[in-house]
């Protein structure tokens, strides 16, 4: 098979790359390209872990191939930060211990910041529906939930208190 040239946007900056026609995003986004933070769980969708925002949709990155992502704009968990500095979604998975492997954890931020992007107060119940896509086996879902909800208040800025967010966990 010839390869094919894919023009694409990836975490806001332009990139070309080849790649053969059944390579899926997954791979060349993690062999061709080194952003190694998606990660391979499952290989068939039901995990979340190659999790990416593909043209503002959350998708699993392992059920898409490559060629799709011409003239289409990707985002990873490498395009979080901004500049050296964690987006309030990685500095609170931090502070509420949302984590152990990491594994699961880069699917679990961009499900995360995909949710924020289109509703940026969830509910605790709204939370958990938008990750129900992605699984952990170390963590309880509890701590990844709360730094959510404390990210997102985090976000609509100083008006939203810490306590805010837990009120709203709390009467779910």
């Amino acid at each position: 098979m010839s390869r094919r040239h894919v023009s694409t946007t990836i975490n806001g900056e332009v990139v070309d790359f080849l790649c053969e026609p059944h390579q899926t995003l997954l791979d060349v986004l993690r062999d061709e390209l080194g952003l190694t933070g998606t990660k391979e769980g499952c290989g068939t969708g039901d995990c979340g872990a190659c999790s990416v925002i593909f043209d503002g949709r959350l998708i699993c990155s392992c059920l898409a191939l490559a060629v799709e992502a011409e003239g289409a704009s990707v985002q990873t968990v490498e395009g979080l930060a901004t500049n050296g500095t964690l987006h309030p979604l990685q500095r609170r998975f931090l502070e509420e211990a949302a984590l152990q492997c990491g594994i699961c954890t880069p699917g679990f931020l961009v499900a995360s910041k995909a949710l924020l992007d289109k509703n940026p107060n969830p509910t605790e119940q709204q939370v958990r529906f938008a990750l129900a896509g992605n699984l952990c086996r170390c963590t309880g879902y509890d701590k990844i939930v709360r730094a959510v909800l404390e990210a997102a208040a985090d976000l609509r800025g100083p008006a939203s208190s810490r306590g805010a967010a837990r009120a709203a966990s709390a009467s779910s």
